[in-house]
């Protein structure tokens, strides 16, 4: 049962050309949608997260992030050169491992992309929030953050959130544009990053002569951190993991890519180099400008870089940076989402999803329907948890999927070696397994209550599958006849 019903590579690519979806992007169209949805949240807000959990070592933890998501990366531009087709690391499981495998990890893949969306929506509320507050036009703060989150009032007290008007607006404007058609997000994703990229220039200028060494002390005030204790270096590490996942999401729009098998693996690996570059440089400039010890006030701010830049003497460009993070965010949440709904639509095409989440609209060329239901979920997400919190669940499902794209490109070698590759990962038997133990050490990093959630996912998962998508799912009753 582990390994029947696997999808063969021509079935796949052959479906893939009567779906609808226009291939329309270019290697530049999809290196600007990695590095927009890259850099965001990550380093915009959870830079906080990592100063919390492992204080001025969180230059490793960016440093370690990036590394095991390279190392994912290599591997991902091989498989996704192979079946340039929608659905990431589930339609690569559908042909490897088989559709019980599949199943798990495109439900996985919910924690992903739909999860991480919704951190997204809430790190973006942060900044305008902050910024608002700056103007003196502030939302009262049961409107700043959900039930799950605790909001601190003028005079120190904490009390729980309400609900995060912000985050769920944001969240429903995205979606309305994905509607829209992937053209036009793809322009519109460009013109953010290029504000994302002047913002964190700026605050890269402003910074380093601000930087301090005595900042950077102590260094690893939680050391490097325990397996399930969700602290120190890796704590930190398997946090701001979700910083680099972006990557991920260029996969998942080669079926509307021109010349897949060349632009795929170029965006891939493009926008990864540059985001790693960026994130290292500013954590720098962050932490020897104002320290970042657990409990210190960078570790409490919603808005860290612009905090810092305040902090340093340039409340102006702090908010300008603000401004920048307000209207470039909502880049990062339209590719989570843009990932998300091209994974539901194909498990949509194969029966293990409703068929109502395959419909494309008429005029617009995209899966609105399943789009329309995705995106309001993610506003619901959005309105109600923290950042932190809904970043870690995220994490979580990403790493299984690295997991098994991984251990699925080195099967693949060895089951179909002479298999044409336009992207071959470099030193494979090195590559594969570190990647693999670097998913799994950032996992059991991520600390017990993140790791049962996932646990508790994953039984829900396995009940919709026995209990709908087995019974549905076209691949088995194709066999069957």
């Amino acid at each position: 049962m582990l390994f029947e019903r696997v999808k063969s590579l021509d079935h796949i690519l052959e479906s893939a050309e009567t779906r609808g979806l226009k291939r329309q992007l270019g290697a530049f169209d999809l290196t600007m949608l990695g590095i927009g949805a890259v850099i965001g949240t990550g380093i915009f807000v959870l830079t906080s997260v990592a100063a919390d959990k492992a204080g001025p070592g969180m230059m490793f933890s960016f440093l370690i992030a990036g590394f095991v998501c390279a190392l994912a990366a290599l591997v991902y531009s091989e498989i996704a050169a192979i079946i340039p087709v929608a659905g990431s690391a589930y339609t690569y499981s559908y042909a490897i491992f088989g559709e019980l495998a599949a199943w798990m990890v495109g439900w996985a893949l919910i924690l992903e992309y739909a999860i991480a969306a919704a951190a997204v929506a809430v790190g973006w509320s942060g900044y305008i929030n902050g910024f608002l507050n700056e103007v003196g036009y502030g939302l009262p703060l049961a409107l700043t953050a959900g039930p799950a989150d605790m909001i601190v009032g003028l005079d120190g007290t904490t009390s729980a959130g309400g609900f995060n008007l912000l985050a769920f607006l944001v969240s429903l404007f995205v979606t309305v544009l994905l509607v829209m058609g992937t053209t036009k997000s793809a322009r519109f994703t460009a013109v953010l990053v290029i504000i994302k990229i002047i913002a964190l220039t700026a605050f890269i200028v402003l910074t380093l002569p601000a930087v301090n060494s005595i900042n950077f002390q102590p260094m690893l005030p939680n050391g490097w951190g325990t397996p399930l204790s969700g602290v120190g270096i890796l704590g930190a590490a398997a946090s701001i993991f979700f910083a680099y996942v972006g990557f991920d999401a260029v996969s998942t729009a080669a079926e509307e890519t021109s010349n897949p098998n060349r632009n795929v693996p170029i965006g891939l690996i493009a926008s990864l180099t540059i985001c790693t570059l960026i994130y290292l440089v500013v954590a720098y400039a962050a932490v020897g400008a104002v320290g970042a010890q657990p409990g210190g006030d960078l570790s409490l701010s919603k808005e860290p870089l612009a905090f810092v830049l305040r902090e340093v003497g340039y409340p102006t460009i702090g908010n300008w940076v603000a401004s920048a993070a307000i209207v470039a965010l909502p880049s990062v949440v339209l590719m989570m989402l843009y990932g998300q709904t091209r994974v539901l639509f194909t498990m949509s095409h194969d029966g293990l999803m409703p068929g109502v989440f395959s419909h494309v609209h008429k005029r617009f060329h995209t899966p609105h329907i399943v789009t329309l239901v995705t995106g309001t979920a993610v506003a619901l997400f959005a309105a109600m948890f923290p950042v932190g919190m809904l970043a870690d669940i995220s994490n979580s499902g990403t790493l299984f999927a690295f997991f098994m794209v991984a251990l699925g490109v080195m099967v693949l070698r060895r089951r179909a070696p002479d298999l044409h590759r336009p992207f071959r990962t470099p030193m494979l038997w090195m590559v594969g397994p570190l990647a693999m133990g670097g998913c799994g050490l950032l996992f059991v990093s991520l600390g017990w209550e993140t790791i049962r959630l996932f646990l508790a996912w994953a039984g829900i998962g396995l009940i919709i599958y026995f209990a709908y998508a087995r019974k549905h799912s076209h691949l088995g009753k194709q066999q069957a006849n």
